[in-house]
C-alpha cells in the first residue's frame, strides 16, 4: 500500500496535523463532543490557513472549488429524516449526538465499545478536500476534518479471518422519525467496504466539515467518506462496526440489487439502469461537467478493481 504523501502532493491534496493528543481524565472527558471537536479547531486555527476551505484547491493537478457550505448543509439525503433533500436540515435537530458510543465487533481480538470523545482521543485528524459525487448524477467539493479509517482498524486488531467491514447507523425511531412510521428502506442503515478498501488512506471517517463539527444532516457525530464511491456508501451517523469474514448485503443493494452494487464507485462508463453517469451536475452552479472515473481518484484505487466486470455496478 503506498505511503500517506505518495498519494498525491501533500500541499495539494490534504493539510494534515495532530489535532488532538489527549488521556484519559483530560478535556475529552470534560467537554461534550462538538464542545470539544470546535476547541480543538479553534486551537489550531493558524494550522489551517495553508487551506481556506472558499477557495480553489488543487488535485491531481486540476483545481477544485469548494461548494458553499450553506449549499453543502442544507442540500442532503439522509432517508431517516424524510424524502426531500431538505427534509435533513428541517428535521435533524431531533437528533441528539452526546453522549455517542460505537460499539466494535465481529472478527477481532476483543468486543468493545468507544465513546466518540474518547475515540477522539486516540486518532489524528486531519482536513481532507474530496469531491463527492451521487449516484443521482450530482456533485458537490466538500473540505472534511476527520481521520483515516485505518486509525480505527488499528485500534480493533481485525483478526485473519476479517475481509469485509460493515457500519450500521443508530436505529432510533425517537431520534431518526423516517425509522418508526414510514420506512423507505430497511432500517438501520447499513452500508460495507472490503477490507482493504477500508485501510486505504483516502478513506476516511469525518468528524466535522468546513472547520465546524458535523452537523446532525450531514451525519453527525461519525460518518464514512470514501471519494472514489458514489455517496451512498457514506454512511451517516455510525454506532456499529463490525469485521466479518463472509461478504454481507448492504442496505441499497438489498433494496434494489439492480440498481445499486455491492461497490458503489463512480464509473461515467457504467450507466444506471434509469440514467447515464457520464456526466454531472455540480449542485451550486450551472450546466453539466463530465464524470471522471472513480471520481478522479483512479491513480490511487484502480489497483483493487483489476480483473472486475465494471458492467455489474460494482
Amino acid at each position: 500500500m503506498k505511503q500517506d504523501l505518495e498519494i498525491t502532493p501533500e500541499k495539494f491534496f490534504k493539510v494534515r496535523r495532530r489535532f488532538l493528543k489527549l488521556g484519559a481524565g483530560t478535556l475529552v472527558s470534560a467537554l461534550m463532543a462538538d464542545n470539544l471537536l470546535a476547541a480543538v479547531l479553534k486551537e489550531q486555527e493558524l494550522e489551517f490557513k495553508e487551506m481556506n476551505a472558499q477557495e480553489a484547491f488543487a488535485l491531481n493537478g486540476e483545481l477544485l472549488e469548494a461548494t458553499k457550505e450553506e449549499i453543502a448543509t442544507s442540500y442532503n439525503n439522509f432517508y431517516e429524516f424524510g424524502f426531500f433533500k431538505t427534509d435533513p436540515k428541517n428535521k435533524a435537530h431531533s437528533l441528539k449526538t452526546s453522549p455517542w458510543d460505537i460499539r466494535i465487533e465481529g472478527e477481532i481480538e476483543e468486543p468493545f465499545s468507544i465513546s466518540y470523545t474518547d475515540l477522539l482521543s486516540k486518532v489524528h485528524l486531519v482536513e481532507r478536500v474530496y469531491r463527492f459525487r451521487c449516484v443521482e448524477a450530482w456533485s458537490m467539493v466538500i473540505p472534511w476534518v476527520g481521520f483515516e479509517l485505518r486509525e480505527l482498524i488499528e485500534l480493533a486488531r481485525p483478526n485473519a479471518n476479517a475481509k469485509y467491514v460493515r457500519f450500521t447507523t443508530l436505529y432510533d425511531p425517537k431520534q431518526f422519525p423516517m425509522q418508526g412510521i414510514m420506512q423507505l428502506l430497511d432500517f438501520p442503515y447499513k452500508e460495507v467496504l472490503r477490507l482493504d478498501e477500508a485501510m486505504h488512506p483516502l478513506t476516511l471517517l469525518a468528524v466535522g466539515m468546513y472547520k465546524k463539527p458535523l452537523p446532525p444532516q450531514n451525519g453527525a457525530p461519525l460518518r464514512l467518506v470514501v471519494p472514489w464511491k458514489y455517496g451512498y456508501k457514506s454512511i451517516k451517523s455510525i454506532n456499529k462496526i463490525e469485521f466479518l469474514k463472509d461478504k454481507p448485503i448492504s442496505t441499497w443493494e438489498a433494496e434494489n440489487p439492480k440498481e445499486y452494487g455491492f461497490y458503489g464507485n463512480v464509473d461515467p462508463e457504467v450507466s444506471h439502469p434509469r440514467w447515464s453517469q457520464k456526466s454531472e451536475r455540480v449542485i451550486g452552479k450551472r450546466g453539466q461537467i463530465a464524470t471522471l472515473y472513480l471520481n478522479g481518484y483512479a491513480s490511487e484505487v484502480e489497483h483493487f478493481y483489476q480483473g472486475l466486470d465494471r458492467t455489474k455496478l460494482y
